[in-house]
């Protein structure tokens, strides 16, 4: 297993001769382009480049971009993804089980959803860590990302189940902090991993929790100056009211909100106003959202002015591949005659491959580190194969991506300049050990849970 004392070089590499889309506003499709990586760092995008050293890949029938960001993962439940059963879906899956992971269960849970994320091309996550049962449990899901290399916002939470009326610890969180990211540790400015982590907190928010609750949260988050993440139901009722939250102040750039299907136009304009983001999980849209229509949705909070970015929301939800989070949404993202869409513009592809790079990096804060190809970013690129049965014959490349690509097209994953996949084969881990660590855990968890798991 990898770990910090054992990181992966940070090799200088020239992608040669690819197709690129650095993501950078007012360019496109570049052909025949080199992307130079030094040092953890882009060091130049252009034509012919000198090499310099660095180690040569051939990619001319390859698309080098940056690497895809998701914005929205309870990535403690990945090994349980495959608990529900017909008439036992998510929810009761979760409520059944919660309570029987382990630490343990939460490192191997997360390492399986890293190394995933890593072979799709999913460069960073954001680990919304709605189950943080114990000091014990935070712990071992940071050792995952200690272990899982790619660049992460952990946003501490709750554990499932927490009265409404009882505040987060934020003495835990405090600790976390300290321990994790500060002075020598492994994700702080002297640690072995520096700055691929970094910290946030999830809340209940108005919605699934009280307000009074939310508000005594909100004061030891901006205290601590972390950047905060909110669910919101999938329906109309009870509803967050965007408004109030910007009359509160606590609307803004470092203020993420999920799901949020039940939007009025005010609460639209209020987060474009603020510059507040959403987190939208397209598969979990469709099958949990209740009441209004997911499709109108995501054209209104674009047409509004919102910045959207991918979610995966749990692995029970949706697979683990944010080309195909890309190819639903594109194909869901119509005007529909008759509708409240009917004058809204129809999602581009180009728009699409935006949601899930830069806007997903801009989403989390980190529109200046990674998300494009720009020339002082952190080495975060994947290189997706044109040439393979299913992207063949390559055309029109920003729609060959959003169209046809698999996790199994991408070819190359470099997260902050370490090389974690290639020639289409992860080389960072044991994924036979990580698989088979998951099944252990997922076994055990089952069995903590007795008969809870089944339908009533």
């Amino acid at each position: 297993m990898t770990h910090a004392e054992t990181l992966p070089d940070r090799p200088a590499l020239l992608f040669r001769g690819g197709t690129v889309l650095t993501m950078e506003p007012g360019e496109g499709v570049r052909t025949a382009t080199d992307v130079l990586l030094r040092d953890g760092r882009i060091e130049a995008v252009g034509s012919d480049l000198p090499a310099g050293g660095a180690e040569v890949i051939d990619a001319r029938r390859m698309v080098v971009m940056p690497g895809l960001v998701e914005t929205h993962f309870h990535m403690w439940s990945t090994l349980g993804r495959n608990f529900i059963s017909e008439g036992f879906e998510y929810f009761p899956a979760k409520l059944a089980t919660s309570a029987h992971y382990e630490p343990i269960d939460f490192y191997r849970s997360d390492l399986l959803a890293l190394v995933e994320c890593a072979s799709a091309g999913i460069t960073t996550v954001h680990d919304w860590s709605h189950n943080t049962r114990s000091p014990a449990h935070a712990d071992a899901e940071l050792r995952a990302h200690r272990d899982g290399l790619i660049r992460a916002r952990y946003a501490y939470g709750h554990r499932d189940g927490l009265p409404t009326d009882e505040v987060l610890d934020f003495g835990d969180i405090d600790r976390v902090a300290a321990q994790w990211f500060g002075g020598e540790g492994v994700f702080g400015p002297g640690g072995a991993s520096e700055g691929v982590v970094h910290l946030g907190v999830n809340l209940r928010g108005p919605a699934l929790g009280s307000m009074a609750s939310f508000d005594a949260e909100m004061v030891e988050a901006r205290r601590r100056g972390l950047p905060v993440a909110i669910h919101t139901y999938q329906n109309r009722d009870p509803l967050v009211d965007a408004t109030l939250l910007e009359q509160r102040g606590y609307l803004g750039p470092d203020f993420l909100i999920a799901h949020f299907i039940g939007a009025t136009q005010a609460d639209r304009e209020a987060m474009a106003r603020t510059g507040t983001p959403l987190s939208y999980a397209v598969h979990s849209e469709l099958r949990l959202a209740d009441a209004g229509d997911p499709r109108a949705a995501l054209l209104r909070f674009l047409a509004a002015g919102v910045r959207v970015s991918f979610s995966i929301d749990a692995s029970s939800l949706a697979p683990i591949d944010l080309f195909q989070a890309m190819d639903v949404a594109w194909n869901m993202g119509i005007p529909w005659e008759g509708t409240e869409t009917a004058d809204l513009p129809a999602l581009t592809f180009r728009r699409v491959l935006e949601m899930a790079t830069i806007e997903g990096a801009r989403s989390l804060g980190l529109g200046e580190v990674t998300g494009s190809l720009r020339p002082g970013k952190r080495a975060d690129v994947i290189a997706v194969r044109l040439d393979d049965l299913n992207m063949a014959p390559a055309g029109d490349v920003e729609a060959a991506l959003v169209r046809c690509a698999l996790p199994s097209n991408v070819d190359t994953v470099v997260v902050d300049g370490r090389v974690l996949k290639r020639g289409g084969e992860l080389t960072a881990w044991d994924v036979d050990q990580v698989v088979r660590d998951a099944a252990t855990s997922a076994t055990a968890v089952r069995s903590r849970a007795g008969g809870r798991l089944s339908p009533a």
